[in-house]
């Protein structure tokens, strides 16, 4: 008989995470895809590849959540939804638990969640309204300096001497870089200031405590702006195995909790009643 297994699904606009984990919370499959136009159909596929790489199927689903900026396109798989500050924490807490501030950059937008020891969120910031800072920021820098984004992350770390920018702004920052390249700078050297200017961004946006965990797309993606938070806020960061589902690991985790729950209410009324739960 297959076990059972609890799948949480994180529809960003820019990305679509599944994550399937069993009974004891370890991950046993995965999927990441292009979100795309068609949310449903992108969340299925996801689904259908995590379940595979799980050696599982839909019918071994005790339990999904659906959290992002989608959740609500992915009813078909799950009715039942969580924030993404909710699944972010939780998937957060879940590797890390301790007092933490969790960085999430995403690729629309950036997260900080402070956890408390306990790991109830004390606070959380989100910005929305400026792709500065986050991978569109990323994605635009990397087309005007003409380059595969994935090869950004190696120039960055070739570099000798970072040229900082001097915006936020995305716009402007594109004239920035523009500027750099008729002037014959290095590339590496443009790029590693791109890095800066998105971390600067995220460590302004709030303070941070002791621990700091980083997570997200562009994280996963891109590890050397791990590397320059630390530097930049003088103590190591840390990073899940997987950081890009961290809010979906968060979703199943709610998943499996809410199923052990259910069980547990189910358990207490028998007991109560003296019937079996089929019974009732």
């Amino acid at each position: 008989m297959s076990k059972p297994v609890f799948a949480g699904l994180d529809m960003g606009a820019s990305r679509t995470k599944v994550a399937i984990i069993d009974s004891g919370g370890e991950l046993v499959g995965q999927a990441v895809k292009k979100s795309g136009i068609d949310f449903a159909a992108t969340a299925a596929a996801c689904l259908d590849s995590a379940l595979e790489m799980a050696a599982a199927t839909r019918s071994d689903i005790a339990g999904a959540v659906s959290t992002g900026y989608g959740r609500a396109n992915v009813a078909f798989v799950t009715k039942e939804s969580k924030t993404e500050i909710g699944c972010l924490a939780r998937g957060g807490y879940h590797y890390f638990p301790e007092a933490i501030t969790i960085i999430d950059i995403g690729g629309q937008d950036n997260k900080i969640v402070k956890l408390d020891g306990a790991g109830r969120r004390s606070s959380f910031k989100m910005n929305r309204k400026c792709a500065a800072g986050t991978g569109a920021f990323l994605e635009e820098m990397a087309s005007r300096l003409d380059l595969p984004l994935e090869k950004m992350n190696d120039l960055a770390r070739q570099s000798k001497e970072m040229i900082k920018l001097g915006s936020f702004c995305t716009v402007f920052s594109a004239t920035e870089v523009l500027e750099n390249i008729r002037h014959g700078k290095n590339v590496s050297d443009i790029v590693k200031g791109i890095f800066y200017s998105v971390i600067k961004r995220v460590l302004e946006m709030d303070s941070l405590t002791e621990r700091i965990v980083m997570t997200g797309g562009v994280v996963a993606h891109n590890p050397y702006l791990v590397e320059m938070a630390g530097e930049m806020i003088g103590r190591p960061v840390m990073v899940p195995e997987f950081p890009q589902l961290a809010g979906a690991v968060g979703a199943a985790l709610y998943a499996r909790d809410a199923r052990k729950e259910g069980l547990s209410r189910d358990e207490g009324l028998s007991r109560d009643e003296g019937l079996s739960v089929d019974e009732g």
